[in-house]
């Protein structure tokens, strides 16, 4: 080999070793090779961006692409290999209608179930128009009415309240009650009448027996009146008629102070 053959292929040498040793050091300095460049596609505001980068961070990936988030805006990553999918979403105002009442509200999530999981409603408790998986867009007005499932728990607990409300407290704790009357009272002892103390049930005429008109309560109806306690309905009487009640009983001295008095009487259940 010619004296200059050999000089021009010992610089080719050089010139591939510093290559190499560039290259080296690239790969030192910047931690990726080729193959840690990833092919990114990007959704944003209705177009497709593509590009190649060895950056991991969706944020710089974004703002290398020329594309700013706002506050609220958010991206969803999706990735497979070196092939990685950015859907960028933007806020946008949507409305939501419940009962007649209109509000404007803003979101950056994707469907009307994830909007209304943000907001904090209870996806049970409503029947949604359009549909829980329908894609959000600007202005989409999001449609509420009450579900048949909130609609039962509803008036289960009204229930309940009426039921709570409708108790009187007895000696024995709370008692419920279908009706209360106001009825004019008045007090007579077991030996009233004929003396036989033998009511016109057949019951013996004692304290917690009383007289009532049978067309108002029946007799053998549970009562509870306030001051004297629980009664059954148990006799009659010729001057019982209509809203009034003769209590029996058994000392002559309280039935001397109850005298004739206005109350009401709670008919038990």
């Amino acid at each position: 080999m010619s004296l200059r053959k050999m000089t021009v292929f010992q610089k080719n040498k050089k010139k591939i070793a510093l290559s190499l040793m560039l290259a080296s050091f690239m790969m030192l300095t910047t931690g990726f090779t080729q193959k840690d460049v990833q092919h990114v596609t990007i959704e944003v505001d209705g177009r497709v961006i593509d590009t190649h980068t060895a950056d991991v961070s969706p944020e710089r990936i974004l703002r290398h692409a020329g594309i700013l988030l706002g506050d609220k805006d958010e991206y969803r990553l999706k990735k497979n290999g070196n092939q990685t999918e950015i859907t960028v979403y933007r806020t946008v105002p949507v409305t939501i209608e419940y009962q007649g009442q209109v509000s404007e509200v803003l979101t950056s999530k994707p469907t009307v179930e994830e909007a209304l999981l943000d907001l904090g409603y209870n996806l049970e408790d409503y029947d949604v128009a359009p549909g829980l998986d329908s894609t959000i867009h600007e202005n989409l007005d999001i449609v509420l009415t009450d579900s048949e499932a909130k609609l039962a728990a509803e008036e289960a607990a009204a229930e309940a309240e009426r039921q709570r409300e409708e108790q009187v407290e007895t000696s024995r704790g709370m008692a419920r009650y279908s009706d209360a009357l106001y009825m004019e009272a008045s007090a007579y002892l077991p030996t009233d009448g004929g003396g036989a103390g033998i009511t016109a049930s057949g019951m013996v005429a004692q304290r917690g027996v009383v007289a009532v008109d049978p067309d108002v309560i029946p007799l053998g109806t549970r009562l509870y009146i306030p001051g004297y306690g629980e009664a059954i309905a148990a006799d009659t009487g010729g001057a019982i008629v209509g809203h009034k009640i003769d209590l029996c009983m058994e000392d002559y001295g309280e039935a001397m102070e109850f005298g004739r008095r206005d109350i009401t009487v709670y008919v038990l259940i």
